[in-house]
């Protein structure tokens, strides 16, 4: 694989992931006349439109035959229930860690949300270790710590939140933090969980999209009756929707784990710096893209977020081999 193509891959990821972030932090925002569109109704969507992409990959890898993409879609989801169920959770998990997105994301600023979102890196971690028994390195282990005191810099209160606070009060902010944070720990199970069930089954990667994208759509639905049923039924299903709704939807399709730019990058650049420059440059365009100014305390908690993800993909060599007595 070209150079390039690596490179051409983290910037589609990075731009992918940071106008994720500020358009649904501009959506959940905007102050427009009429009601504002249910985020609940937009995971939905999302998953939708995550459906449609897999069958059509999913078509495309069946040489665009129908007669076959219909009987690989039979063999591989109809035909095998149990499978098919163990998709269950972990696509649950993701349905409630979309909706909590999109609350922490109307109640933090979008630099904020993702220095902060990078906590997801130590639940995985964590999750790695307990369910798939992998073992972590005293530098992986050093690069949590640094993580979350990184973390806590980034939420110490300073004089520049006075500013914020006619925006979002105390409370607002706090319900933010504890969507993040709860969204860190399902990002973490669920992205584990997936990862074991993806190691045992030989089932592509579109196939099992699909499958999260089912249960994924029944999950959101249950949630939009449940939570906004009123208001559905006041408005519809697509109340509030514009042209950026759209856009949110369709960018928010892929999960980073999902997108095929994210799996040659961890693939071509985990022996440089272990994704990395990925943090780094998502970090860096949200300030910038934002208008966010960090405080001193925001800026060096930011680093050494920065600095925990390229400590954590550190690969000390060997010094060379021992030669036998």
């Amino acid at each position: 694989m070209s150079t390039n193509l690596k490179y051409l891959s983290l910037g589609i990821l990075v731009f992918q992931t940071t106008s994720l972030v500020l358009t649904m932090r501009y959506s959940r925002t905007l102050k427009e006349e009429g009601p504002r569109y249910l985020s609940s109704t937009a995971v939905v969507l999302a998953e939708l439109l995550k459906i449609l992409s897999c069958v059509l990959l999913v078509y495309k890898d069946s040489k665009c035959n129908l007669r076959t993409l219909n009987r690989v879609l039979h063999d591989e989801i109809l035909n095998k229930p149990m499978e098919t169920l163990k998709l269950a959770i972990p696509s649950g998990i993701y349905t409630l860690q979309n909706n909590l997105l999109y609350v922490a994301l109307s109640n933090l600023d979008a630099a904020t949300y993702q220095v902060t979102y990078q906590l997801k890196i130590l639940t995985t971690a964590l999750f790695s270790v307990s369910m798939l028994s992998k073992k972590l390195g005293i530098y992986q282990w050093l690069s949590l710590v640094i993580l979350m005191t990184g973390v806590a810099f980034v939420q110490w209160p300073s004089d520049s939140q006075a500013t914020a606070a006619k925006e979002h009060s105390a409370g607002s902010q706090f319900v933010g933090l504890m969507a993040v944070l709860i969204a860190c720990f399902s990002s973490g199970f669920a992205g584990v969980y997936f990862e074991k069930i993806l190691k045992e089954t030989k089932q592509s990667v579109w196939i099992r999209n699909i499958q999260l994208g089912f249960f994924g759509s029944i999950f959101g639905l249950m949630g939009v009756y449940i939570y906004d049923g009123e208001q559905l039924s006041e408005d519809g299903f697509f109340q509030g929707y514009n042209k950026l709704t759209w856009i949110v939807c369709s960018t928010g399709t892929w999960r980073p784990g999902d997108c095929c730019c994210y799996k040659i990058c961890r693939q071509h650049f985990k022996g440089i710096c272990n994704f990395s420059l990925y943090y780094t440059f998502n970090i860096d365009l949200l300030f910038l893209a934002s208008g966010f100014v960090p405080t001193s305390v925001f800026f060096f908690g930011a680093i050494l977020v920065i600095a925990a993800t390229f400590l954590y993909g550190y690969d000390p060599k060997p010094a060379g081999n021992p030669t036998k007595a």
